[in-house]
Protein backbone atom coordinates (compact mmCIF):
# COMPACT_ATOMS: atom_id res chain seq x y z
CA UNK A 1 0.00 0.00 0.00
CA UNK A 2 2.91 2.36 0.76
CA UNK A 3 4.24 1.70 -2.76
CA UNK A 4 1.02 3.14 -4.15
CA UNK A 5 1.64 6.44 -2.34
CA UNK A 6 5.05 6.83 -3.95
CA UNK A 7 3.74 5.81 -7.37
CA UNK A 8 0.96 8.39 -7.25
CA UNK A 9 3.33 11.07 -5.96
CA UNK A 10 5.82 10.41 -8.77
CA UNK A 11 2.98 10.80 -11.27
CA UNK A 12 2.08 14.16 -9.75
CA UNK A 13 5.71 15.33 -10.01
CA UNK A 14 5.84 14.21 -13.65
CA UNK A 15 2.77 16.24 -14.52
CA UNK A 16 4.22 19.23 -12.66
CA UNK A 17 7.28 19.19 -14.94
CA UNK A 18 5.05 18.91 -18.01
CA UNK A 19 2.92 21.82 -16.82
CA UNK A 20 6.01 24.01 -16.33
CA UNK A 21 7.14 23.34 -19.90
CA UNK A 22 3.68 24.01 -21.34
CA UNK A 23 3.30 27.23 -19.34
CA UNK A 24 6.68 28.48 -20.55
CA UNK A 25 5.72 27.70 -24.15
CA UNK A 26 2.46 29.62 -23.87
CA UNK A 27 4.20 32.56 -22.19
CA UNK A 28 6.57 32.88 -25.18
CA UNK A 29 4.11 32.15 -27.98
CA UNK A 30 4.62 35.66 -29.43
CA UNK A 31 8.42 35.71 -29.06
CA UNK A 32 10.18 35.74 -32.43
CA UNK A 33 12.30 32.64 -33.01
CA UNK A 34 11.21 30.89 -29.82
CA UNK A 35 11.34 27.08 -29.86
CA UNK A 36 8.99 25.06 -27.71
CA UNK A 37 10.14 22.72 -24.95
CA UNK A 38 8.95 19.20 -24.20
CA UNK A 39 9.28 17.52 -20.80
CA UNK A 40 10.32 13.87 -21.08
CA UNK A 41 9.88 11.21 -18.39
CA UNK A 42 10.79 7.56 -18.09
CA UNK A 43 9.07 4.81 -16.16
CA UNK A 44 10.67 2.93 -13.31
CA UNK A 45 11.10 -0.82 -13.97
CA UNK A 46 7.84 -2.74 -13.70
CA UNK A 47 7.41 -5.58 -11.22
CA UNK A 48 5.99 -8.97 -12.20
CA UNK A 49 3.27 -10.22 -9.86
CA UNK A 50 2.97 -13.98 -9.46
CA UNK A 51 0.58 -16.07 -7.32
CA UNK A 52 2.38 -18.25 -4.80
CA UNK A 53 1.06 -21.06 -2.53
CA UNK A 54 -1.49 -22.05 -5.12
CA UNK A 55 -4.49 -24.11 -3.99
CA UNK A 56 -3.69 -26.97 -6.41
CA UNK A 57 -6.18 -26.19 -9.18
CA UNK A 58 -3.39 -26.19 -11.76
CA UNK A 59 -1.75 -29.46 -10.66
CA UNK A 60 -2.23 -32.52 -12.84
CA UNK A 61 -1.50 -36.26 -12.28
CA UNK A 62 1.18 -36.30 -14.95
CA UNK A 63 3.67 -33.62 -15.70
CA UNK A 64 4.09 -30.32 -13.95
CA UNK A 65 2.86 -26.81 -14.32
CA UNK A 66 3.90 -23.42 -13.01
CA UNK A 67 2.52 -23.23 -9.48
CA UNK A 68 3.19 -19.49 -9.39
CA UNK A 69 1.31 -18.25 -12.48
CA UNK A 70 1.81 -14.71 -13.69
CA UNK A 71 -0.89 -12.34 -12.47
CA UNK A 72 0.30 -9.18 -14.23
CA UNK A 73 2.68 -6.24 -14.02
CA UNK A 74 2.85 -3.58 -11.35
CA UNK A 75 3.98 -0.08 -12.29
CA UNK A 76 6.31 1.63 -9.84
CA UNK A 77 6.03 5.22 -11.03
CA UNK A 78 7.93 7.59 -13.31
CA UNK A 79 10.81 10.03 -12.98
CA UNK A 80 11.75 13.26 -14.77
CA UNK A 81 14.32 12.60 -17.48
CA UNK A 82 14.93 15.85 -19.39
CA UNK A 83 13.42 18.85 -21.10
CA UNK A 84 14.52 19.30 -24.68
CA UNK A 85 13.83 21.88 -27.35
CA UNK A 86 12.01 21.14 -30.60
CA UNK A 87 13.85 23.05 -33.32
CA UNK A 88 11.29 22.75 -36.10
CA UNK A 89 10.90 25.82 -38.31
CA UNK A 90 8.42 28.48 -37.22
CA UNK A 91 6.24 30.31 -39.73
CA UNK A 92 7.64 33.42 -41.43
CA UNK A 93 5.86 36.75 -41.19
CA UNK A 94 6.47 39.77 -43.41
CA UNK A 95 7.51 43.02 -41.72
CA UNK A 96 9.32 44.83 -44.57
CA UNK A 97 11.67 46.38 -41.99
CA UNK A 98 15.21 46.73 -43.30
CA UNK A 99 16.89 45.07 -40.35
CA UNK A 100 14.38 42.30 -39.66
CA UNK A 101 16.01 39.02 -40.69
CA UNK A 102 14.91 35.38 -40.71
CA UNK A 103 16.65 32.10 -41.51
CA UNK A 104 14.79 29.68 -43.77
CA UNK A 105 16.53 26.57 -42.41
CA UNK A 106 18.61 25.31 -39.48
CA UNK A 107 21.15 27.79 -38.14
CA UNK A 108 21.67 30.62 -35.67
CA UNK A 109 22.69 34.26 -35.67
CA UNK A 110 25.70 35.10 -33.51
CA UNK A 111 25.33 37.78 -30.84
CA UNK A 112 28.03 39.41 -28.72
CA UNK A 113 26.96 39.70 -25.08
CA UNK A 114 28.86 40.59 -21.86
CA UNK A 115 28.80 36.85 -21.01
CA UNK A 116 30.35 35.90 -24.35
CA UNK A 117 28.94 34.80 -27.71
CA UNK A 118 25.32 33.69 -27.70
CA UNK A 119 23.12 32.32 -30.48
CA UNK A 120 19.58 33.17 -31.50
CA UNK A 121 16.86 32.66 -34.10
CA UNK A 122 15.29 36.00 -33.25
CA UNK A 123 16.27 38.28 -36.14
CA UNK A 124 14.56 41.43 -34.88
CA UNK A 125 17.55 43.79 -35.19
CA UNK A 126 18.00 47.53 -35.47
CA UNK A 127 20.75 50.09 -36.05
CA UNK A 128 22.15 51.41 -32.79
CA UNK A 129 23.41 54.90 -31.99
CA UNK A 130 26.95 54.04 -33.08
CA UNK A 131 25.68 52.65 -36.41
CA UNK A 132 26.16 49.10 -35.15
CA UNK A 133 23.67 46.37 -36.05
CA UNK A 134 22.22 45.25 -32.70
CA UNK A 135 19.48 43.24 -31.06
CA UNK A 136 16.63 45.11 -29.36
CA UNK A 137 18.55 44.68 -26.09
CA UNK A 138 21.60 46.46 -27.51
CA UNK A 139 23.86 43.44 -28.13
CA UNK A 140 25.91 43.62 -31.38
CA UNK A 141 25.22 41.15 -34.19
CA UNK A 142 28.29 39.39 -35.56
CA UNK A 143 29.26 39.22 -39.19
CA UNK A 144 32.06 37.11 -40.59
CA UNK A 145 34.36 40.10 -40.08
CA UNK A 146 33.21 40.87 -36.54
CA UNK A 147 30.80 43.58 -35.35
CA UNK A 148 28.76 45.01 -38.24
CA UNK A 149 28.89 48.79 -38.75
CA UNK A 150 26.65 50.50 -41.30
CA UNK A 151 27.28 54.11 -42.24
CA UNK A 152 25.10 54.78 -45.29
CA UNK A 153 21.37 55.28 -45.75
CA UNK A 154 20.28 52.53 -48.14
CA UNK A 155 20.91 48.98 -46.92
CA UNK A 156 20.05 45.70 -48.60
CA UNK A 157 20.78 42.15 -47.48
CA UNK A 158 20.69 39.31 -49.99
CA UNK A 159 19.85 35.65 -49.35
CA UNK A 160 23.53 34.81 -48.84
CA UNK A 161 23.58 37.24 -45.92
CA UNK A 162 25.76 39.80 -47.65
CA UNK A 163 25.11 43.37 -46.48
CA UNK A 164 25.25 46.07 -49.14
CA UNK A 165 25.05 49.80 -48.46
CA UNK A 166 24.94 52.97 -50.53
CA UNK A 167 23.92 56.60 -50.28
CA UNK A 168 20.64 57.81 -51.69
CA UNK A 169 21.07 58.45 -55.41
CA UNK A 170 24.15 56.26 -55.81
CA UNK A 171 24.05 53.38 -58.28
CA UNK A 172 26.87 51.27 -56.90
CA UNK A 173 26.49 49.52 -53.54
CA UNK A 174 29.42 48.65 -51.31
CA UNK A 175 29.78 45.30 -49.54
CA UNK A 176 29.94 45.85 -45.77
CA UNK A 177 30.08 42.32 -44.37
CA UNK A 178 28.27 38.97 -44.40
CA UNK A 179 25.92 37.88 -41.63
CA UNK A 180 27.57 35.10 -39.65
CA UNK A 181 25.39 31.97 -39.38
CA UNK A 182 26.49 28.97 -37.32
CA UNK A 183 25.33 25.45 -36.60
CA UNK A 184 26.06 22.75 -34.02
CA UNK A 185 26.74 19.00 -34.28
CA UNK A 186 24.05 18.17 -31.67
CA UNK A 187 21.83 21.20 -31.29
CA UNK A 188 19.28 19.42 -29.05
CA UNK A 189 21.78 19.80 -26.20
CA UNK A 190 22.00 23.59 -26.51
CA UNK A 191 21.06 25.35 -23.29
CA UNK A 192 18.55 28.19 -23.25
CA UNK A 193 19.69 31.42 -21.71
CA UNK A 194 16.94 33.97 -21.34
CA UNK A 195 14.04 33.90 -23.75
CA UNK A 196 15.75 33.87 -27.14
CA UNK A 197 19.43 33.07 -26.58
CA UNK A 198 21.20 29.72 -26.56
CA UNK A 199 24.65 28.81 -25.34
CA UNK A 200 26.76 25.87 -26.47
CA UNK A 201 28.52 23.24 -24.36
CA UNK A 202 30.51 20.04 -24.73
CA UNK A 203 27.37 17.94 -25.30
CA UNK A 204 26.05 20.14 -28.11
CA UNK A 205 29.45 20.65 -29.70
CA UNK A 206 30.79 24.08 -30.45
CA UNK A 207 29.65 26.55 -33.09
CA UNK A 208 30.88 26.18 -36.65
CA UNK A 209 30.21 28.51 -39.55
CA UNK A 210 27.68 27.15 -42.04
CA UNK A 211 28.79 27.38 -45.64
CA UNK A 212 27.65 26.23 -49.03
CA UNK A 213 24.63 23.92 -49.10
CA UNK A 214 24.55 23.75 -45.29
CA UNK A 215 24.04 27.49 -44.95
CA UNK A 216 20.39 28.64 -44.64
CA UNK A 217 19.07 31.56 -46.63
CA UNK A 218 18.82 34.96 -44.96
CA UNK A 219 15.51 36.71 -45.65
CA UNK A 220 15.39 40.48 -45.26
CA UNK A 221 12.10 42.00 -44.10
CA UNK A 222 10.90 38.77 -42.46
CA UNK A 223 10.76 37.43 -38.91
CA UNK A 224 10.39 33.83 -37.78
CA UNK A 225 7.48 33.27 -35.41
CA UNK A 226 7.65 30.83 -32.52
CA UNK A 227 6.85 27.21 -33.33
CA UNK A 228 4.33 27.02 -30.47
CA UNK A 229 0.77 26.08 -31.41
CA UNK A 230 -1.35 27.63 -28.62
CA UNK A 231 -4.32 25.34 -29.30
CA UNK A 232 -2.20 22.21 -28.98
CA UNK A 233 -0.53 23.52 -25.85
CA UNK A 234 -3.88 24.29 -24.22
CA UNK A 235 -5.20 20.80 -25.03
CA UNK A 236 -2.03 19.30 -23.52
CA UNK A 237 -2.45 21.49 -20.45
CA UNK A 238 -6.00 20.17 -19.90
CA UNK A 239 -4.65 16.62 -20.24
CA UNK A 240 -1.93 17.37 -17.68
CA UNK A 241 -4.43 18.78 -15.18
CA UNK A 242 -6.63 15.70 -15.46
CA UNK A 243 -3.68 13.35 -15.07
CA UNK A 244 -2.51 15.31 -12.03
CA UNK A 245 -5.96 15.05 -10.44
CA UNK A 246 -6.06 11.30 -11.13
CA UNK A 247 -2.71 10.76 -9.40
CA UNK A 248 -3.82 12.99 -6.54
CA UNK A 249 -6.89 10.79 -6.01
CA UNK A 250 -4.65 7.72 -5.96
CA UNK A 251 -2.59 9.26 -3.15
CA UNK A 252 -5.69 10.29 -1.19
CA UNK A 253 -7.26 6.83 -1.59
CA UNK A 254 -4.15 5.02 -0.40
CA UNK A 255 -3.84 7.41 2.52
CA UNK A 256 -7.44 6.76 3.50
CA UNK A 257 -7.02 2.97 3.26
CA UNK A 258 -3.79 3.08 5.25
CA UNK A 259 -5.45 5.15 7.96
CA UNK A 260 -8.33 2.65 8.15
CA UNK A 261 -5.93 -0.29 8.34
CA UNK A 262 -3.96 1.26 11.20
CA UNK A 263 -7.14 2.23 13.07
CA UNK A 264 -8.62 -1.26 12.82
CA UNK A 265 -5.36 -3.03 13.65
CA UNK A 266 -5.04 -0.96 16.81
CA UNK A 267 -8.31 -2.41 18.11
CA UNK A 268 -7.05 -5.97 18.21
Amino acid sequence: MIRGLYTGASGMRAQEHRLNALSNNLANVDLNGYKRDISVHKAFPELLIRRFEDDGVFRFPAGSVDVAPLVGKLGTGVEYNESYTVFEQGSLKVTENTFDLALDDAGFFVIDTPQGLRYTRNGSFWLGKEQILETKDGFPVFGEGGIIRISKDVVSIDKLGRIWEKDVGDDDAELVDTIRVVGFPRRRYLQKQGTSFWTDNENSGFARNLEGADRPGVLQGFLESSNVNPVTEMVNMIEVNRAYEANQKVVLTHDSLLNRLISQAARY
